[in-house]
């Protein structure tokens, strides 16, 4: 990293201005530093925000303005004069009107096609600040649930660790120091669901150490797996597990 403290980089991480080593030696760091990914959060949100205060969504009215007005225009094809009629209509004077009509047509389509690009990636950057968020919530639900219950493993060269929540039916999955898989593949997590392996989610590549919410209930599940395939996934393992974890069983207090 240019700097010696990752921490003073949160915001501009979150607004995408990291160069591209960078921005892995941070998400590096970002994994195991609960901190950095608060402020990372909330950077994003404000980010959000501001982008949303500083854009408004164009007047319905405003193309039809404009098509009105350059009915009024005559353009001269390159390299002829005006005809006789034409200029003697246009009283003395009205030249540079004409200009800056031209020129206010100009500006209302660049201005305009601005707001409505500014709206959209507004647009794009509050429903992203929410999936991270809820995201977010949901990790910290199960890590945090006062009937979560955990498993580790040694795998990949690290250790993978499932977090259940029996009341919540949803599991979380934690991976440290697992070395990254071959280039084109990725690690996939599969619930073992009776005789069959569903699946769970995706690890994120490049990354020794993440959490991610394992997609889809426990929903009765006895273990999980992990293995490594083709980059996207695979609807069903094509490797074997390189580690299994048993799902702790539901107490039976917990309705």
């Amino acid at each position: 990293m240019s700097t010696a403290d990752p921490h003073l980089l949160t915001g501009a991480y979150a607004l995408h201005a990291l160069p591209d080593d960078e921005r892995t030696d941070f998400e590096r760091h970002l994994s195991g530093c609960e901190s950095c990914a608060g402020e990372v959060a909330e950077f994003t949100a404000t980010a959000a925000r501001l982008a949303s205060a500083a854009s408004e969504p164009v007047r319905a009215a405003l193309r039809g303005e404009v098509l009105r007005r350059v009915t009024g225009v005559r353009q001269v094809p390159p390299g002829k004069a005006a005809p006789a009629q034409a200029r003697r209509s246009v009283p003395r004077g009205r030249g540079p009107a004409r200009w800056a009509l031209a020129a206010c047509v100009a500006a209302a389509a660049v201005f305009g096609g601005t707001a409505v690009w500014q709206y959209e990636r507004a647009q794009d950057a509050r429903q992203q600040a929410a999936l991270a968020e809820r995201h977010a919530d949901q990790v910290a639900g199960v890590l945090g649930a006062p009937d979560a219950a955990t498993r580790s493993a040694r795998m990949a060269g690290g250790t993978g660790t499932l977090v259940v929540s029996a009341g919540r039916d949803r599991a979380v999955f934690v991976a440290s120091g697992m070395a990254a898989p071959p280039e084109g593949k990725v690690y996939q997590l599969w619930f073992a669901d009776g005789g069959r392996m569903r699946p769970a989610g995706l690890l994120g590549t490049g990354r020794a150490g993440q959490t991610v919410l394992m997609r889809g209930r426990v929903d009765g599940a006895s273990g999980v797996g992990v293995t490594v395939e083709p980059a996207g996934g695979s609807r069903q393992p094509t490797t074997k597990p390189l580690g299994l974890l048993s799902v702790p069983a539901r107490p039976s207090h917990v309705s």
